[in-house]
């Protein structure tokens, strides 16, 4: 099978890294890419929001199945070019991909469809801000309707900070706030058939102990020791299915990857936002777990037989990746440093512990960050434990001047607590 995946982030980088060593798999290109991805894929220069440049790519290529990555090019409506020139694409048309598009309505599907989630306000005007805030009290949850990147949200005690947030936006959802601790749960649908794949948490708060700014995400792990044995089959039979049911009732079918951001509260599951495709940094520790070759499954949803698929199957290992960020992230990074090390840790760690690119790019002989999250250090072990000692010790390794990463990730569940 000949594979085009778009995108240039750790996301595109970990579904590459497990295409490659997929049998099933015989040419593997990348668009645009990074310097880590150009290791193992043909990396192609393309505008990824652009749908007919990237539908002739793949016709030239003779892509047989087209991985669509990233949420901007989704809700674009790349993939529904991909398939209008006949070729089998992962990921959901421009239509169904509002479910992250749109904060509202995601919201509006998940009431249609029983989906349990936070009471919500959607909000236009400082007026209607204003009576939001005041509604539901502190802390505040504020979300740009639109895409942001994963920044779009503010939580904070501060009302001031919450209004300012608000009416930056032109749209808002304002709602209460939900308790517990969050889970991200992938799962991959053709429209009807949904499979769901392991749970993961990650970490979206820029220092230690959850403190400083929201940000895209400085690390997951997977599994989660802590989380209660049915929590996957009670997530499928109380948002996954329904919401995908929901969809395909409305004529606008979801197919591709499904992710619902969850918090475990104390009245319950309760779904916190919907994505419509792979998250990051989920994916890097999701996809460390997955021992069914992954084209295969990617490429029967697309063709809609996905209830043709048997099990997936799943290492007993546990994994954990740490973001390595670079300068004045998640504000305005520097860019252009040169990252050392990454051969160290290609020789003395692998293949328990790998580097996943996200903000990098070749620049002569060197490799240098250009973005804000720059590095996925992702490890595996026989448990959390394991697998932290594995992933830091890599971390370790790497040198990009001004650099932070986050120290305790998976530090709570390894310990048990």
């Amino acid at each position: 099978m000949n594979v085009l995946v778009i995108g240039s982030g750790a996301r595109e980088h970990a579904l590459c890294h497990s295409l490659s060593l997929d049998p099933e798999v015989t040419g593997l290109h990348c668009a645009p890419g990074n310097a880590g991805i150009a290791e193992v894929a043909e990396l192609h220069q393309v505008d990824p929001l652009d749908g007919k440049a990237v539908a002739a790519l793949a016709t030239e290529l003779g892509a047989e199945l087209v991985v669509v990555g990233p949420e901007a090019p989704l809700v674009a409506g790349v993939a529904d070019a991909v398939r209008e020139a006949g070729i089998p694409a992962f990921g959901p048309s421009g239509e169904a991909a509002q479910l992250e598009g749109s904060k509202a309505f995601a919201k509006e599907v998940m009431a249609a469809a029983g989906v349990p989630t936070a009471r919500s306000y959607v909000c236009t005007t400082p007026e209607e801000v204003d009576e939001a805030l005041d509604a539901f009290g502190a802390p505040y949850v504020v979300k740009d309707d639109g895409l942001a990147a994963g920044k779009g949200v503010v939580v904070t005690g501060d009302l001031e900070e919450a209004k300012a947030h608000a009416n930056a936006c032109d749209r808002v959802v304002i709602e209460e706030f939900l308790d517990g601790p969050e889970v991200s749960l992938f799962a991959i649908t053709d429209g009807e058939t949904v499979v769901p794949l392991q749970p993961a948490q990650d970490f979206k708060r820029a220092l230690d102990g959850d403190e400083g700014p929201n940000t895209g995400g400085m690390g997951a792990y997977s599994p989660l020791p802590w989380a209660k044995p049915d929590l996957v089959e009670e997530v499928m039979n109380t948002v996954l299915q329904p919401t995908v049911d929901e969809l395909r009732r409305r004529g606008t079918p979801f197919s591709g990857l499904l992710y619902a951001g969850l918090a475990i509260t104390s009245r319950g599951v309760r779904v916190i936002e919907f994505n419509a495709r792979f998250g990051d940094p989920e994916t890097q520790v999701v996809l460390a777990r997955l021992k069914t070759p992954l084209a295969g499954v990617l490429l029967a949803a697309a063709q809609g037989t996905l209830a043709d698929v048997p099990d997936l199957r799943w290492s007993d290992d546990a994994a954990v990746t740490v973001v390595i960020a670079s300068h004045n992230y998640p504000a305005t990074p520097r860019t252009g440093d040169p990252i050392e090390g990454l051969d160290e840790v290609a020789a003395q760690d692998a293949p328990s512990a790998y580097v996943l690119h996200a903000g990098t790019k070749r620049d002569g002989g060197a490799i240098v960050s250009a973005g804000g999250r720059v590095l996925s250090v992702t490890a595996r072990g026989t448990d959390l434990a394991q697998a932290r000692e594995r992933a830091y010790a890599a971390v370790d390794r790497i040198h990009l001047d001004g650099s932070h990463h986050r120290t305790d990730i998976a530090a709570k569940a390894a310990a048990g607590s």
